[in-house]
Protein backbone atom coordinates (compact mmCIF):
# COMPACT_ATOMS: atom_id res chain seq x y z
CA UNK A 1 0.00 0.00 0.00
CA UNK A 2 1.78 3.25 -1.30
CA UNK A 3 1.34 6.14 0.70
CA UNK A 4 1.96 8.28 -2.47
CA UNK A 5 -1.13 6.18 -4.45
CA UNK A 6 -3.04 5.13 -1.81
CA UNK A 7 -7.26 7.09 -1.86
CA UNK A 8 -8.55 7.83 1.22
CA UNK A 9 -11.92 8.79 0.11
CA UNK A 10 -11.95 5.38 -1.85
CA UNK A 11 -11.19 3.48 1.13
CA UNK A 12 -13.11 5.37 3.53
CA UNK A 13 -15.94 4.80 0.93
CA UNK A 14 -15.52 1.07 0.34
CA UNK A 15 -15.03 0.47 4.62
CA UNK A 16 -18.14 2.48 5.12
CA UNK A 17 -20.29 0.52 2.74
CA UNK A 18 -19.25 -2.82 3.93
CA UNK A 19 -20.36 -1.74 8.36
CA UNK A 20 -23.18 -0.11 6.56
CA UNK A 21 -24.06 -3.90 5.08
CA UNK A 22 -23.05 -5.18 8.62
CA UNK A 23 -25.43 -3.15 10.46
CA UNK A 24 -28.22 -3.65 7.94
CA UNK A 25 -27.73 -7.39 8.20
CA UNK A 26 -28.23 -7.12 12.07
CA UNK A 27 -31.18 -5.16 12.16
CA UNK A 28 -32.99 -7.17 9.64
CA UNK A 29 -34.31 -10.42 11.71
CA UNK A 30 -36.73 -7.80 13.80
CA UNK A 31 -40.10 -6.33 12.59
CA UNK A 32 -39.47 -3.26 10.81
CA UNK A 33 -42.49 -2.16 11.43
CA UNK A 34 -41.88 -1.70 15.28
CA UNK A 35 -41.42 1.86 16.50
CA UNK A 36 -38.38 0.53 18.65
CA UNK A 37 -36.62 -0.93 15.79
CA UNK A 38 -37.67 1.88 13.38
CA UNK A 39 -35.92 4.13 15.77
CA UNK A 40 -32.65 2.05 16.20
CA UNK A 41 -32.59 2.12 11.97
CA UNK A 42 -33.09 5.88 11.93
CA UNK A 43 -29.85 6.66 14.09
CA UNK A 44 -27.84 3.62 13.18
CA UNK A 45 -28.46 4.07 9.42
CA UNK A 46 -27.66 7.44 8.90
CA UNK A 47 -24.67 8.19 6.97
CA UNK A 48 -22.43 8.54 9.51
CA UNK A 49 -18.15 8.76 9.39
CA UNK A 50 -18.14 5.25 10.16
CA UNK A 51 -14.97 6.51 11.95
CA UNK A 52 -14.61 4.07 14.65
CA UNK A 53 -14.94 1.24 12.94
CA UNK A 54 -13.11 1.94 10.17
CA UNK A 55 -10.06 2.58 12.39
CA UNK A 56 -10.54 -1.38 13.74
CA UNK A 57 -10.00 -2.16 10.67
CA UNK A 58 -7.55 -0.21 9.80
CA UNK A 59 -5.69 -1.26 12.97
CA UNK A 60 -5.95 -4.51 12.37
CA UNK A 61 -4.48 -4.33 8.65
CA UNK A 62 -1.53 -2.20 10.51
CA UNK A 63 -1.23 -5.68 12.05
CA UNK A 64 -0.67 -7.13 9.08
CA UNK A 65 -4.20 -9.25 8.96
CA UNK A 66 -7.18 -9.08 7.62
CA UNK A 67 -9.58 -7.60 9.27
CA UNK A 68 -12.49 -9.36 8.68
CA UNK A 69 -11.96 -10.95 12.17
CA UNK A 70 -12.83 -7.54 13.50
CA UNK A 71 -16.18 -6.77 12.07
CA UNK A 72 -18.14 -7.42 15.17
CA UNK A 73 -16.24 -5.46 17.03
CA UNK A 74 -16.63 -2.62 14.91
CA UNK A 75 -20.51 -3.23 14.35
CA UNK A 76 -20.74 -3.47 18.11
CA UNK A 77 -18.62 -0.10 18.77
CA UNK A 78 -20.66 1.93 15.70
CA UNK A 79 -23.92 0.36 17.84
CA UNK A 80 -22.56 1.94 20.87
CA UNK A 81 -21.49 5.10 19.26
CA UNK A 82 -24.80 6.23 17.70
CA UNK A 83 -26.68 4.89 21.32
CA UNK A 84 -24.21 7.77 22.81
CA UNK A 85 -24.95 10.51 20.32
CA UNK A 86 -29.18 9.29 20.55
CA UNK A 87 -28.90 10.18 24.12
CA UNK A 88 -26.28 13.15 23.67
CA UNK A 89 -28.81 15.08 21.51
CA UNK A 90 -31.81 14.62 24.23
CA UNK A 91 -33.00 17.68 25.58
CA UNK A 92 -31.48 17.05 28.91
CA UNK A 93 -28.38 16.89 27.31
CA UNK A 94 -27.55 18.70 24.31
CA UNK A 95 -30.75 19.09 23.33
CA UNK A 96 -29.88 18.78 19.60
CA UNK A 97 -32.59 18.68 16.66
CA UNK A 98 -30.05 17.66 13.77
CA UNK A 99 -27.62 14.62 13.79
CA UNK A 100 -26.21 13.41 10.35
CA UNK A 101 -28.44 15.52 8.09
CA UNK A 102 -31.43 14.04 9.79
CA UNK A 103 -33.36 15.03 12.60
CA UNK A 104 -32.09 13.53 16.10
CA UNK A 105 -34.02 10.71 17.53
CA UNK A 106 -36.29 12.14 20.27
CA UNK A 107 -37.56 14.65 17.21
CA UNK A 108 -38.77 11.80 14.27
CA UNK A 109 -40.16 10.36 17.47
CA UNK A 110 -40.47 11.03 21.06
CA UNK A 111 -37.93 11.36 23.60
CA UNK A 112 -38.97 8.37 25.33
CA UNK A 113 -38.28 6.01 22.65
CA UNK A 114 -35.09 7.62 21.46
CA UNK A 115 -34.31 6.73 25.24
CA UNK A 116 -35.11 2.82 24.80
CA UNK A 117 -33.74 3.08 21.29
CA UNK A 118 -30.21 4.40 22.52
CA UNK A 119 -30.82 1.43 25.26
CA UNK A 120 -31.51 -0.60 22.56
CA UNK A 121 -28.76 -0.28 20.66
CA UNK A 122 -25.97 -0.59 23.87
CA UNK A 123 -26.82 -3.65 25.01
CA UNK A 124 -27.44 -5.52 21.28
CA UNK A 125 -24.07 -4.23 20.82
CA UNK A 126 -22.58 -6.93 23.09
CA UNK A 127 -24.93 -9.64 21.42
CA UNK A 128 -23.07 -9.08 18.55
CA UNK A 129 -20.01 -9.59 19.90
CA UNK A 130 -21.00 -12.45 22.31
CA UNK A 131 -23.08 -14.26 19.75
CA UNK A 132 -21.34 -13.25 16.11
CA UNK A 133 -22.84 -16.54 14.06
CA UNK A 134 -26.09 -15.50 12.53
CA UNK A 135 -24.18 -12.12 10.96
CA UNK A 136 -20.33 -12.94 10.23
CA UNK A 137 -18.63 -16.06 8.44
CA UNK A 138 -15.12 -15.25 10.34
CA UNK A 139 -14.71 -13.75 13.96
CA UNK A 140 -12.63 -14.27 16.77
CA UNK A 141 -12.70 -17.13 19.35
CA UNK A 142 -14.80 -17.12 22.74
CA UNK A 143 -11.68 -16.06 24.84
CA UNK A 144 -11.07 -13.24 22.46
CA UNK A 145 -14.31 -12.14 21.95
CA UNK A 146 -14.68 -12.25 25.77
CA UNK A 147 -11.61 -10.15 26.17
CA UNK A 148 -13.37 -7.90 23.75
CA UNK A 149 -16.55 -7.54 25.36
CA UNK A 150 -14.20 -6.56 28.55
CA UNK A 151 -12.22 -3.69 26.73
CA UNK A 152 -15.17 -2.28 24.88
CA UNK A 153 -17.44 -2.31 28.29
CA UNK A 154 -15.20 -0.77 30.45
CA UNK A 155 -14.28 1.79 26.88
CA UNK A 156 -18.05 2.68 27.58
CA UNK A 157 -19.15 2.87 30.91
CA UNK A 158 -18.18 4.83 34.26
CA UNK A 159 -14.45 4.10 33.52
CA UNK A 160 -14.63 5.57 29.97
CA UNK A 161 -17.70 7.66 27.47
CA UNK A 162 -20.07 7.46 30.48
CA UNK A 163 -18.30 9.34 33.10
CA UNK A 164 -16.28 11.88 30.78
CA UNK A 165 -20.15 12.73 29.74
CA UNK A 166 -21.10 13.47 33.25
CA UNK A 167 -17.87 15.70 33.42
CA UNK A 168 -18.92 17.63 30.53
CA UNK A 169 -22.26 17.72 32.31
CA UNK A 170 -20.93 19.55 35.64
CA UNK A 171 -18.14 21.54 34.15
CA UNK A 172 -19.32 24.60 34.60
CA UNK A 173 -18.99 24.67 38.03
CA UNK A 174 -14.90 24.86 37.93
CA UNK A 175 -12.71 27.39 37.80
CA UNK A 176 -10.99 29.14 34.82
CA UNK A 177 -7.50 28.14 35.82
CA UNK A 178 -8.47 24.56 36.06
CA UNK A 179 -10.37 24.08 33.02
CA UNK A 180 -7.72 23.20 30.08
CA UNK A 181 -6.80 20.17 32.06
CA UNK A 182 -10.50 19.08 33.00
CA UNK A 183 -11.35 19.85 29.49
CA UNK A 184 -8.57 17.27 28.34
CA UNK A 185 -9.64 14.62 30.94
CA UNK A 186 -13.49 14.84 29.77
CA UNK A 187 -12.63 13.93 26.37
CA UNK A 188 -10.13 11.50 26.86
CA UNK A 189 -13.51 9.87 28.27
CA UNK A 190 -16.40 11.23 26.50
CA UNK A 191 -14.79 10.93 23.28
CA UNK A 192 -11.28 9.58 23.05
CA UNK A 193 -11.87 6.40 25.22
CA UNK A 194 -14.50 4.92 22.17
CA UNK A 195 -12.11 5.66 19.42
CA UNK A 196 -8.90 4.28 21.43
CA UNK A 197 -11.01 0.65 22.24
CA UNK A 198 -11.76 1.21 18.16
CA UNK A 199 -8.24 0.66 17.47
CA UNK A 200 -7.39 -1.90 20.13
CA UNK A 201 -10.35 -3.85 18.96
CA UNK A 202 -8.68 -4.19 15.70
CA UNK A 203 -5.91 -5.22 17.13
CA UNK A 204 -6.85 -7.92 19.45
CA UNK A 205 -9.58 -9.28 16.68
CA UNK A 206 -6.59 -10.41 15.02
CA UNK A 207 -3.89 -11.45 17.87
CA UNK A 208 -1.64 -8.80 17.55
CA UNK A 209 1.22 -8.80 20.02
CA UNK A 210 1.62 -6.51 23.39
CA UNK A 211 3.75 -4.34 22.24
CA UNK A 212 2.11 -3.38 18.94
CA UNK A 213 -1.27 -2.61 20.95
CA UNK A 214 0.61 -0.24 23.12
CA UNK A 215 1.79 1.72 19.98
CA UNK A 216 -1.77 1.49 18.49
CA UNK A 217 -3.42 2.49 21.73
CA UNK A 218 -0.74 5.85 22.02
CA UNK A 219 -1.49 6.87 18.38
CA UNK A 220 -5.43 6.36 18.99
CA UNK A 221 -5.54 8.47 22.74
CA UNK A 222 -3.64 11.25 20.32
CA UNK A 223 -5.98 11.20 17.17
CA UNK A 224 -9.24 11.02 19.80
CA UNK A 225 -7.99 14.00 21.58
CA UNK A 226 -7.47 15.84 17.96
CA UNK A 227 -11.00 14.61 17.06
CA UNK A 228 -12.43 16.67 20.15
CA UNK A 229 -10.62 19.51 19.46
CA UNK A 230 -11.34 20.01 15.67
CA UNK A 231 -14.96 19.30 16.60
CA UNK A 232 -14.79 22.06 18.75
CA UNK A 233 -13.04 24.40 16.04
CA UNK A 234 -15.67 23.27 13.58
CA UNK A 235 -18.77 24.13 15.92
CA UNK A 236 -17.06 27.64 14.65
CA UNK A 237 -16.18 27.82 12.14
CA UNK A 238 -17.79 24.64 10.29
CA UNK A 239 -20.46 24.42 7.55
CA UNK A 240 -23.87 23.63 8.73
CA UNK A 241 -25.13 21.78 5.45
CA UNK A 242 -21.45 20.11 5.04
CA UNK A 243 -21.50 18.90 8.62
CA UNK A 244 -25.27 17.62 9.14
CA UNK A 245 -25.58 19.02 12.45
CA UNK A 246 -26.47 22.52 13.62
CA UNK A 247 -22.75 24.95 13.84
CA UNK A 248 -22.45 27.51 16.87
CA UNK A 249 -24.15 25.77 19.86
CA UNK A 250 -21.59 25.71 21.99
CA UNK A 251 -20.87 28.92 21.93
CA UNK A 252 -24.82 29.88 22.39
CA UNK A 253 -25.24 27.29 25.68
CA UNK A 254 -21.73 28.21 26.92
CA UNK A 255 -19.80 24.74 26.72
CA UNK A 256 -16.19 24.42 27.67
CA UNK A 257 -14.18 23.79 24.60
CA UNK A 258 -10.70 24.51 23.73
CA UNK A 259 -11.66 27.06 21.69
CA UNK A 260 -12.95 28.57 24.73
CA UNK A 261 -10.67 27.95 27.01
CA UNK A 262 -7.22 28.34 24.83
CA UNK A 263 -8.30 30.07 21.70
CA UNK A 264 -8.78 29.44 18.51
CA UNK A 265 -5.71 29.55 16.96
CA UNK A 266 -3.92 27.80 19.86
CA UNK A 267 -6.89 24.91 19.59
CA UNK A 268 -5.66 24.52 15.55
CA UNK A 269 -2.33 24.33 16.63
CA UNK A 270 -2.77 21.96 19.69
CA UNK A 271 -4.43 19.43 17.49
CA UNK A 272 -1.49 19.58 14.95
CA UNK A 273 0.62 18.89 17.66
CA UNK A 274 -1.27 15.65 18.64
CA UNK A 275 -1.66 14.31 15.27
CA UNK A 276 2.35 14.75 14.65
CA UNK A 277 2.51 12.77 17.82
CA UNK A 278 0.18 10.17 16.76
CA UNK A 279 2.04 9.69 12.87
CA UNK A 280 5.19 9.41 14.80
CA UNK A 281 4.77 6.48 17.73
CA UNK A 282 3.86 4.30 14.31
CA UNK A 283 6.53 5.48 11.85
CA UNK A 284 8.55 2.15 12.91
CA UNK A 285 5.19 0.40 10.91
CA UNK A 286 4.51 -0.55 7.17
CA UNK A 287 2.85 0.16 4.36
CA UNK A 288 0.09 -1.04 6.02
CA UNK A 289 -0.25 1.52 8.41
CA UNK A 290 -0.82 3.73 5.42
CA UNK A 291 -4.85 4.04 5.97
CA UNK A 292 -4.12 5.09 9.91
CA UNK A 293 -1.32 7.65 8.88
CA UNK A 294 -4.37 9.04 6.41
CA UNK A 295 -7.01 8.77 8.49
CA UNK A 296 -4.60 10.91 11.05
CA UNK A 297 -4.23 13.60 8.47
CA UNK A 298 -7.87 13.34 7.47
CA UNK A 299 -9.03 14.18 11.40
CA UNK A 300 -7.41 17.13 11.30
CA UNK A 301 -8.53 18.81 7.92
CA UNK A 302 -11.76 17.04 7.59
CA UNK A 303 -15.08 19.57 7.64
CA UNK A 304 -17.37 17.58 9.11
Amino acid sequence: MNNVAFNLRQYLDEKQSLIQQYLERILQPYDQQRELIMAMGHSLMAKGKRLRPILSMAAAQACGKDFLPALPACCAIEMIHTYSLIHDDLPAMDDDDLRRGIPTCHKQFSETTAILAGDALLTHAFNVISQPEPFFDIYPDDTTRLQLIARISNAAGIQGMVEGQILDMQSYQLEQNDRFSHLKKIHALKTGKLITVSVEAGAISVGADPETIVKLVYYADQIGLAFQVVDDILNIEGNPEIMGKSAGSDVINDKMTFPAIIGLAASKKYAKQLIENAIDVISSFDETATPLRAIATYIINRDH
